[in-house]
């Protein structure tokens, strides 16, 4: 009889307890691995699954995602990129810097303060303490003194109120579109929505006003032309059929020249005139007037003027987490509140603690960096600009996340070559500047003071590698 080669399997109990799919063998035999190949030598996955670095890591990571890094080393080893002596460095080094998140935080140091690739607004301290006590069981839906169930949200809905004193109850969905739709359906749907064509707005990510409308079953009735429309063009399409009159803030864009358009006053009378109710969709989530934002409007004005709901967001000028808010008239609000699709689009207990913090708490991030002190701006970036070798200018930062589109607002940055922009990128803590005219500029305005050394560690080590 031939002889037969035989692969033995053997399971360490201390190992399979803890990753059941790590099957240890004789790899060097499994590969067909010549006995003189220095691959023989590279440690074998069972063993580094017992280090010490591993046991570290499981209070980070699953078994699953552990097994998976560390045989992606040991394979590296395999295709002779890395020394069978380097594996075990390797695997410690990759399990230290490794997170159950592939979120990184960054410090930005755009300009820009709602970056909506950055996550939009910045939550305060007091929303996320008040994130993380959500975070474990907590009477979102309980009344503790009773025992029985209560509603849900009700401290948050009534934060909003307290916030906006104009409106007569408040309702939070998960964001800004499923308000808009979910108010759109619960009052408008198999009937028409009159809007203006000037309104018809694209946002994020493709999704355009006129196919959201169309997903509630409403049927959208144009008025008015791009650029002109008149109280004429929505009194003319009012009708049986209409379900609603709907007012957008192109907040994203601005349209100047020849221009007119129906202000919010002028459009609840109309709309009230023929039993409609008018939803005003404010976008940016600014609650009251803002000096610096003239042009910007702001949901208790747009109730004064006589609007029957208000929708915002909660992640822009609000300052919290994601959220749609509706704001208006009780009856109204309870309508939405009570539709099926106000389930489908409800929003989670982590969100409804951070937007009642946001709103009962001390002033949050984005208002603050809105009205920076220019002065202490102009001190802080002097100071860094000296520190790493750059030149102070002028810089306008900006809202953005749609806000205030052409409103600047005037500041100053570090300016550094361009080279360094992608080392910054990539650098810890990373850090996101402007790159503009062949330079990357450092705009403090939305980077906290307390790291403002971090910071400037972060740059000298990019501009080292670069």
């Amino acid at each position: 009889m031939r002889p037969s080669i035989s692969v033995w399997r053997v399971r360490f109990p201390s190992v399979s307890a803890n990753f059941p799919n790590v099957e240890c063998e004789d790899e060097a035999v499994h590969q067909g691995v010549a006995r003189d190949d220095p691959r023989r030598a590279i440690p074998r996955t069972d063993s580094l699954l017992q280090s010490a670095e591993v046991v570290a890591a499981r209070e980070r990571l699953s078994d699953r995602v552990i097994t998976a890094r560390v045989r992606a080393v040991v394979e590296r080893a395999r295709r002779g990129e890395l020394a069978p002596g380097a594996v075990a460095d390797a695997v410690a080094a990759d399990l230290a810097a490794a997170r159950p998140s592939t979120q990184t935080p960054v410090l930005n140091a755009t300009g820009v303060i709602v970056h909506t690739n950055l996550g939009r607004a910045p939550l305060s301290h007091a929303a996320v303490d008040a994130l993380l006590a959500a975070a474990g069981y907590v009477d979102v839906e309980m009344d503790l003194a009773s025992g029985a169930r209560s509603k849900r949200g009700s401290g948050t809905r009534a934060a909003l109120v307290g916030a906006c004193p104009a409106a007569e109850s408040a309702l939070a969905v998960n964001n800004g579109a499923a308000a808009l739709v979910l108010a759109t359906t619960a009052l408008a749907a198999g009937r028409e929505v009159i809007v203006s064509r000037g309104e018809l707005i694209e946002i994020g990510a493709g999704f355009r006003l006129p196919d959201l409308i169309a997903s509630t079953g409403a049927r959208l009735r144009e008025v008015g032309a791009t650029n002109r429309t008149h109280p004429s063009d929505y009194a003319e399409a009012a009708g049986p059929d209409t379900g609603c009159m709907l007012k957008v803030h192109p907040s994203n864009f601005r349209l100047t020249g020849f221009t007119s358009d129906v202000p919010v006053r002028e459009l609840a009378a109309l709309a009230h005139e023929r039993g409609l109710p008018l939803v005003v969709d404010v976008g940016s989530g600014l609650l009251a007037p803002d000096p610096l934002l003239p042009d910007e409007p702001d949901v208790a004005t747009a109730l004064d003027d006589g609007a029957d709901l208000v929708i915002a967001s909660g992640d822009k000028l609000l300052g919290g987490p994601q959220a749609g808010l509706i704001f208006g008239r009780a009856d109204l609000v309870e309508r939405l509140a009570r539709h099926p699709l106000a389930r489908a689009v409800r929003i989670d207990k982590l969100a409804l603690a951070a937007l009642e913090a946001t709103v009962d708490g001390p002033r949050p991030p984005v208002p603050s960096y809105l009205h920076a002190d220019r002065d202490r701006l102009r001190a802080r970036t002097s100071r860094l600009a000296e520190a790493v070798g750059g030149s102070l200018v002028a810089h306008d930062g900006r809202v953005g996340g749609g806000g205030a589109p052409g409103v600047p607002l005037p500041g100053f940055a570090v300016r550094l070559p361009s080279s360094v922009a992608r080392p910054l990128r990539t650098g810890s803590p990373a850090v996101l500047p402007r790159v503009h005219d062949d330079a990357a500029l450092i705009d403090l305005r939305c980077v906290p003071e307390a790291d403002d050394d971090l910071l400037e560690q972060a740059i000298r080590a990019a501009l080292r590698e670069s």
